[in-house]
């Protein structure tokens, strides 16, 4: 099978079988999406999804978290990985907002990894889902999902999103991410990927390889 054929079946698929596929971390703008994008880095959507509801409304817009008090914002977040870290990114990164942004939140990529605590990664998650770039966010899911199922040989972040950047039009790329990120945890699970459940192993490299 090339490379071709196994992207064309694969986006076939995921387009008829999963159109609702989105993003499962809770927000209600996009300032409160990037506050979750950040808390998400090395922890479950589950357990970010269970604090951000009083973070939200404790701050509800850019303003009210730049004035925040650090140990006031750790306490919410406490029991989330780096819970340190983040709570001085997220302070520090409405503050930038307010102070070089009017507030808002960018929507190109490019501007929103200056922000403090925003990596690529969580860039192309803001831009793709909020503002619909064609942009795919490459989160560890989507990098061991890519590479198993052979839509890509990357050996880092930057080139598997490079390899499915190239192959995959840029209106479904938004799409795209989500379709395998929610793959890689429900069934292409890193240590008993589910290959008997599996509904893409006939376009998969790891099932073709005899490795399931």
């Amino acid at each position: 099978m090339t490379g071709e054929e196994r992207y064309a079946g694969l986006l076939d698929w995921f387009g008829k079988n999963m159109q609702d596929a989105e993003t499962e971390l809770h927000y209600d703008s996009v300032f409160h999406l990037l506050i979750a994008v950040i808390l998400s880095a090395q922890c479950t959507d589950k357990r970010v999804n269970m604090h951000t509801p009083e973070i939200f409304m404790k701050y509800p817009t850019p303003e009210k978290l730049a004035e925040a008090d650090f140990g006031e914002v750790l306490g919410l977040i406490k029991s989330i990985t780096f819970p340190n870290n983040k709570a001085r990114h997220l302070i520090d990164m409405a503050k930038m907002l307010v102070e070089n942004y009017g507030g808002e939140v960018p929507s190109d990529p490019d501007e929103l990894v200056k922000l403090p605590g925003v990596g690529r990664k969580t860039a192309n998650v803001v831009a793709s889902v909020v503002y619909g770039k064609p942009v795919i966010a490459v989160d560890t899911h989507v990098f061991r999902v890519a590479r198993r199922i052979g839509l890509s040989d990357g050996n880092t972040v930057e080139a598997v999103e490079k390899d499915l950047t190239k192959n995959i039009a840029p209106e479904l790329r938004p799409k795209a991410h989500h379709w395998l990120i929610l793959h890689g945890r429900y069934v292409c699970k890193a240590r008993n990927p589910e290959c008997g459940n599996c509904q893409i192993r006939q376009w998969c490299r790891h099932a073709a390889d005899g490795k399931d």
